[in-house]
């Protein structure tokens, strides 16, 4: 098994926005490698604790994971050359012996004469100042990164924090993704423990048996080991999503153990044949618990139909662990109960519970009497939910689903607050011709267009190019940071040489111009922003840049991490129709090629849609966004509240053949029947799909709880809704020519002869 080191690309490799992003890396490399720490306490610029921030910086520079460090220790100031007609770079920090006097006069200069570091070492307001740690670009994506900031960085910043008793924020990307899939790993243990722990409770709750719970549990956990096998196998890489699947495979696994074993006991306490018993579980229980898997499996697999890596991954693990899961329990419960004495009267005391007769009776009735109160409960329901649906919003923000108590979310806070922004948004300008981005119109326009962002609330101030043109001109004034703007006609000459020559000299901005000269890069980082305006802010730019930049001259691109996560979660969301469409298809072709009757398929599909329109509008009331983990919802829920229709359809169908076509009497019957086991798994779903509530991840918070009220919608509208329009389209839909021809093979309740088993020697037949 592997965890993943790279971040969820959420749209296909070869669409246009992914194009543009890998066009952008490949000419500058990866964007995603900085880490940043920041300080903000006015007792830093005191000898000790001073020298321990610079000497905090120059360790971590010393790390061969470390490309370079921006600290307040390596600044460097420009200088202007006559004799060698150029800039030189001269350290800010000159002594390395600190009073009180020379901090006061370093202070005073890096905030008020060094305008280029604004924002970008210290904070807009003056008030903080922070280091920036650029790791090298190969390592980004790989285990490298989290050794260096689990054994380097982190004690490192512990340290000068015991030392110093300042506290430091730190963040930046390759940081966030740390952290965060360390939490996903420690969740995984955390949910599988929650999922069996729970499941077990509810289980022996309602069976009351050890040897059923043991037996169930024993089922799942082989489950678990081979989704996890499934993963290794397939080299899938261990994400946010794929770390679902093992408690979701105890979720899933446990309603087929439920089936099962509720029917051995119920054939047991009829007639006392183990043999017989376990024949039918197989034959009977085992065709409908077949269709339901298979239902559940391509609600997942319809993500492997989806354009998104991440996703093909989620659908196809999925789906082949839930067959997994249902071949595990068909083959192990019947062996195992075969080894096994025959349950004795205690083990089936569960059975005759009266409580369970109340409701199996609550549900008869309202049923028989009260047909037309469900029809207008369930419309009422479905006008509320299209009024809800209207009110979904969609959220791309990456941040939104960190889990908000940890230190590193409490730390994008504060550089969201400090310094306006952590995502980067990155502008590649192609001027189409080699070193076009040094001609002063080109630097005009680009600087028009960094002053707009610059106005806009969200952005911190850009980063190009252009910050060093003007850093050029003050070092040329002498450093009077009034110059610090873009050179004039006449000027710009011998300060454009200048700046040419010293740009080679610099690592500082080499990074924001491509070797031919050709391209140019515009970085701001963004706050977290609501999808609605970053699109309106998108458009804006756009708009902008267009009016600046004459398309027959310049080529400007949008791109970079922020952007690139916003349009997969639009992509998501088409994808969510397409993938919830073909759910509903599929298993209506199911359904089709159970019954015979395209009737019968709006019937059943009736009861499973609703809850889903109820959940759609209840995340509209109570502003749960569409993002990456909501988006799951629909489809799991899908796959699985349709179980509970095949189950009573199936029953259902076995009962009109066993009576005659007596429809009412069927229903009833059919109710009557699978009320119980439906009931129970559903009860376990609810509480199982709970579990993900415990997650830190708000997306997989709102996943589990939405999952959760789902299923409980579907099991009410499965015991409810679906009778109630079997009774009242009873002469429409069943008849003789609808089920004349069943696809499933139900053997009748009278199988004596078919089971081959001599009722005259039930010793030999129980040894069978």
């Amino acid at each position: 098994m592997r965890f993943t080191y790279t971040e969820a690309n959420l749209l296909p490799d070869d669409h246009e926005i992914n194009q543009e992003y890998n066009e952008f890396l490949s000419k500058f490399g990866e964007e995603g490698n900085l880490i940043v720490f920041g300080v903000k306490d006015s007792t830093l610029f005191t000898p000790k604790n001073f020298q321990a921030w610079n000497a905090l910086s120059t360790n971590l520079k010393k790390d061969p994971s470390v490309e370079l460090t921006l600290s307040i220790g390596d600044l460097q100031k420009l200088e202007k050359n006559e004799e060698k007609e150029g800039f030189v770079m001269t350290p800010l920090v000159k002594d390395s012996v600190f009073t009180s006097e020379i901090l006061n006069q370093l202070q005073y200069e890096l905030f008020e004469k060094l305008p280029f570091y604004k924002g970008l070492v210290y904070s807009p307001d003056k008030t903080g100042v922070r280091t920036a740690v650029y790791l090298k670009k190969d390592i980004v994506n790989t285990p490298a990164r989290k050794e260096f900031i689990e054994e380097v960085l982190i004690p490192q910043i512990k340290q000068f924090e015991s030392e110093t008793g300042i506290k430091v924020h730190t963040s930046g990307m390759p940081y966030i993704r740390t952290l965060n899939s360390q939490n996903i790993i420690d969740e995984i243990g955390l949910f599988i423990g929650a999922a069996l722990l729970v499941t077990s409770v509810i289980f022996f709750f309602f069976f009351r048996s050890f040897r059923a719970t043991f037996i169930s549990m024993f089922t799942v956990i082989i489950g678990v080991m081979w989704s996890f096998g499934i993963l290794g196998l397939l080299k899938y890489e261990i994400t946010v999503l794929t770390a679902l699947i093992p408690p979701l495979i105890i979720v899933i696994g446990i309603p087929n153990c439920i089936f099962l074993i509720n029917k051995y006991q119920q054939e047991i306490k009829q007639h006392g044949n183990q043999a017989k018993s376990l024949q039918r579980v197989i034959a009977k229980v085992g065709n409908a618990t077949l269709m339901t898997n298979v239902t559940t499996a391509s609600g997942f697999a319809t993500f492997i139909l989806t354009n998104s890596q991440l996703l093909k991954e989620f659908g196809v693990v999925a789906s082949i662990c839930i067959i997994a899961i249902f071949l595990l329990c068909l083959f192990i419960i019947p062996i195992i109960y075969s080894y096994m004495r025959v349950p004795k009267y205690k083990h089936l005391k569960h059975l005759n519970k009266g409580w369970i007769n109340s409701f199996v009776d609550w549900m008869e009735n309202m049923v028989r009497k009260n047909r037309i109160a469900i029809y207008i409960v369930s419309i009422s329901l479905l006008c509320l939910s299209i009024i809800g649906i209207f009110n979904i919003k969609i959220s791309g923000s990456i941040i939104e689903d960190m889990p908000k108590n940890t230190d590193f979310f409490k730390d994008i806070r504060f550089f969201e607050k400090e310094y306006e922004g952590i995502m980067p948004l990155e502008i590649l300008v192609d001027t189409k011709r080699k070193k076009g981005v040094m001609k002063l119109a080109t630097l005009k326009r680009m600087d028009e267009l960094q002053e707009y962002i610059e106005e806009i609330p969200e952005f911190s101030k850009p980063l190009s190019i252009v910050d060093l043109v003007k850093f050029s001109k003050q070092a040329y004034y002498n450093g009077n940071p009034e110059y610090y703007q873009l050179p004039n006609s006449q000027e710009r000459t011998f300060i454009l040489s200048y700046a040419k020559s010293s740009a080679s000299n610099t690592n500082l901005l080499t990074s924001y111009v491509d070797s031919t000269g050709q391209y140019a890069r515009i970085t701001a980082f963004m706050k977290d922003t609501k999808t609605e305006r970053f699109d309106r802010i998108e458009e804006d730019l756009k708009a902008e840049a267009a009016k600046i930049f004459p398309e027959d001259r310049y080529n400007v691109t949008f791109t970079g991490k922020a952007l690139v996560f916003q349009k997969g979660t639009k992509y998501l969301v088409n994808n969510l129709i397409l993938s919830l469409s073909l759910a509903i298809l599929l298993i209506a072709l199911f359904m089709a090629w159970m019954f015979r009757s395209f009737r019968m398929i709006l019937v059943s599909l009736l009861p499973n849609l609703l809850p889903l329109l109820v959940t759609a509008g209840l995340m509209g009331f109570i502003g749960v966004p569409i993002k990456p983990s909501t988006i799951l919802v629909f489809s799991i829920a899908f796959g699985i509240s349709v179980d509970d229709t095949i189950h009573f359809l199936a029953k259902y169908r076995q009962e009109l053949i066993a009576n005659d076509w007596k429809i009412k009497k069927s229903v009833y019957a059919a109710l009557r029947e699978t009320g119980v086991s439906m009931f129970y798994t559903s009860i376990v779903l609810f509480f199982g799909f709970s579990v993900f509530t415990i997650s830190s991840f708000g997306g997989t918070v709102a996943l589990g709880a939405l999952v959760s009220v789902t299923l409980v919608f579907a099991m009410l509208a499965n015991l409810l809704l679906l009778p109630s329009l079997l009774l009242s389209l009873e002469k429409s839909i069943a008849n003789k020519e609808t089920f004349k021809k069943p696809s499933l093979r139900i053997l009748p309740d009278n199988m004596d002869d078919e089971d081959n088993i001599s009722e005259e020697n039930p010793t030999k037949s129980n040894k069978n």
